[in-house]
């Protein structure tokens, strides 16, 4: 029986999985995807009518998300740090378009995730604002929202582009190396043939390159 629980306890996938579930960035997976199946499931229930089991699953995803918010509270830090860093690496120097549009995505999430966090505290009354003031900061996080993720397709189409463009100059590139190997090598057989048959060669290059006797 021990042996059996230790197997079980001691499993690899059991260690993964807590080791998972101690770093933030892991929980904040797991709840993620609670969250959604719990959406998805109270939806399938309240189109079938069982309306008190739905708002058991919409007040665990409305919990979960909470406890998402408050994981998230320093992420702001994390984008910001990540925006610094683009504008500081010299890779990306080279392609600027990728570089501007990677800043702006970082700057985006991170006033999203401020906004959200100061909509979310308003939520739970640690803070008092307005009604008007949490309308507007709600449609601004939206808003951030709306332009990390078209930054980020912009970042995607713009670095696409560019590995097509590079991998259709490595293949010319290689094209032209294998077309000027074909062409030593034709000349290397052109010299070997004059070493083996020296009198078979007649001044015009393109004539005449096999011994007389191969003629008749």
């Amino acid at each position: 029986m021990a042996a059996v629980a230790s197997q079980i306890v001691l499993h690899p996938l059991v260690s993964q999985s807590i080791k998972l579930l101690g770093t933030t960035l892991g929980r904040d997976k797991i709840y993620r995807t609670v969250q959604y199946f719990a959406r998805f499931l109270a939806w399938v229930l309240l189109t079938r009518g069982h309306k008190l089991e739905a708002s058991r699953w919409n007040s665990l995803k409305n919990a979960l998300a909470s406890g998402r918010k408050l994981m998230r509270l320093m992420k702001p830090l994390e984008h910001l740090q990540a925006a610094l860093r683009a504008s500081q690496l010299s890779t990306l120097r080279a392609y600027p378009i990728e570089q501007y549009a990677t800043i702006a995505r970082q700057i985006s999430y991170a006033g999203y995730l401020s906004l959200d966090a100061i909509v979310w505290l308003n939520s739970i009354r640690f803070l008092n604002l307005a009604p008007a003031t949490s309308t507007k900061a709600n449609k601004a996080s939206q808003r951030f929202w709306l332009s990390g993720i078209l930054f980020s397709v912009v970042h995607g189409l713009v670095r696409v582009a560019r590995l097509a463009n590079e991998a259709k100059r490595l293949r010319s590139a290689a094209e032209k190396g294998v077309g000027a190997d074909a062409d030593r090598s034709s000349k290397a057989m052109a010299l070997d043939m004059c070493v083996f048959f020296p009198n078979s060669v007649s001044s015009d290059p393109g004539r005449n390159i096999f011994p007389q006797t191969f003629r008749h």
